[in-house]
């Protein structure tokens, strides 16, 4: 069996790796590099495998960095089937839909602003690439074994990061191969907390957080005292969020927070369209989610929610102060930089950063204190006042992924730690092999292994 990593490997995004056993090809996610300009030049390279070599395509969930790179791998050659579940199905359409619709608008006003170093401004891909996409998913049930091959099996388990997400364990040459996906928190808001695996002879291991632990700060209170501090400066709230969990998760915390009086009654906004779609697929797969079906409903009453951009621009130049929710949630596209033209500037808008920011993106820029910030070409003051809420992570931190490896009934003979930085990697390797006595392998972008 051969193990070769071509993606989320020395980096968080762009997770792909290729898993070939006696003449199958296995690819477990395709994801999308994001962050500094190195990475996103790689999503514009062809594979180091031919796609069309490809039989199967196994997804751990519907985030962009772990599926944005299938309407490529599908225009390149690939024919086989994606197999997920089925929330995972949808938040992927949504997800490649609005990835495309984004970058042809980039492409568009690069062109029509002459902003690109490129004589033409293209697209990594179009809506009609990323469609192609989709006559190819099967959708499969957790916890239920699907016979990819003869001899090869694969078994998706929930791994509570946000609706859908799996981790997946492979079945091959008498072998046990547990793929991680993105771990979420024990203690989540929304989600329930992740399946641990009981067994596996070889370990991928996210590691987005192996460095951190989640401050044990009450992330409701925080969020109240930073809106009504700005509220009362009579600024605006800015809230970059990812559209899939992380949107719906702030706005039940703003929900019980006005429920409880504890913020004022004033417009809160949820400007992600694809955030707002979102919403219907918490509503049609409960079983995956803590939510219940009143609190679901009052919640959404409680916002104003902008589908048409029109709206967005009359919200943008409406002077009261509001709490907006909007993506991207590292602020690398969406709505959220129209409103950051406009409130950047400003010393009494807010900006509130509540995921992880990957290198060189502008939500790890804005977190390290960069005074300007570049928005479609032109350079940006940042007056405003950027704060980090920690607790508010969709992913499992040091001792979360520690503890997701604490049920297995035998050793390992490796874990390989993917999805993450190198202090992220040294530190939960160390950890690993302090509490469990299991070897960690650090892999690195297109390294391969025999197994």
């Amino acid at each position: 069996m051969k193990i070769k990593f071509i993606g989320g490997a020395g980096t968080v995004t762009g997770s792909k790796t290729v898993v070939e056993s006696n003449g199958v090809r296995i690819l477990i996610d395709c994801g999308q590099f994001q962050g500094i300009k190195s990475l996103r030049e790689l999503n514009w390279l062809p594979l180091p495998v031919q796609p069309s070599t490809i039989d199967f395509v196994l997804l751990t969930h519907g985030h962009l960095d772990h599926c944005g790179w299938l309407p490529r791998l599908v225009d390149q050659g690939f024919k086989g089937k994606i197999y997920c579940t089925s929330p995972t199905k949808d938040i992927t359409k949504l997800i490649l839909l609005d990835s495309a619709k984004i970058q042809e608008e980039e492409a568009y006003k690069a062109n029509k602003e002459h902003y690109s170093k490129h004589e033409i401004a293209e697209p990594l891909y179009d809506l009609k690439k990323a469609e192609a996409v989709f006559p190819l998913f099967r959708v499969i049930k957790p916890n239920e074994k699907i016979d990819l091959d003869a001899e090869i099996s694969a078994v998706f388990t929930n791994a509570g990061h946000i609706v859908g997400a799996c981790s997946i364990e492979l079945n091959l040459e008498n072998k046990t191969v547990v793929f991680s996906g993105d771990i979420g928190r024990d203690n989540d808001i929304l989600m329930y907390p992740p399946t641990k695996p009981q067994k596996a002879d070889y370990v991928f291991l996210e590691s987005t957080y192996g460095n951190r632990l989640h401050p044990e700060t009450d992330a409701k209170a925080e969020l109240e005292i930073y809106i009504n501090n700005t509220i009362q400066k009579g600024g605006t709230v800015i809230i970059p969020s990812f559209a899939v969990e992380r949107a719906q998760t702030i706005m039940y915390l703003l929900w019980q927070l006005k429920t409880e009086d504890r913020i004022p009654n004033i417009p809160y906004i949820i400007d992600t369209p694809m955030g707002i779609k979102v919403l219907d697929i918490f509503e049609n797969n409960r079983r995956w989610h803590k939510l219940p079906e009143h609190e679901y409903v009052a919640m959404c009453q409680m916002f104003t929610m902008n589908t048409d951009y029109q709206e967005t621009i009359d919200t943008i130049y409406n002077p009261q102060p509001k709490v907006i929710i909007a993506a991207s949630g590292m602020i690398t596209g969406g709505r959220v930089l129209s409103y950051l033209e406009r409130y950047i500037g400003l010393p009494e808008t807010t900006v509130i950063i509540i995921g992880y920011q990957a290198e060189g993106t502008r939500g790890r820029k804005l977190l390290e204190g960069d005074k300007e910030i570049k928005i479609y070409g032109k350079q940006y003051e940042v007056k405003a006042n950027i704060l980090e809420i920690e607790g508010l992570s969709a992913h499992g931190d040091q001792k979360d992924l520690v503890n997701w490896l604490s049920e297995l009934q035998n050793k390992p003979q490796k874990v390989f730690l993917v999805h993450g930085e190198k202090e992220a990697f040294e530190e939960l390797s160390t950890k690993i092999t302090e509490k469990y006595g299991f070897e960690c392998v650090i892999p690195q972008m297109n390294q391969e292994f025999d197994i």
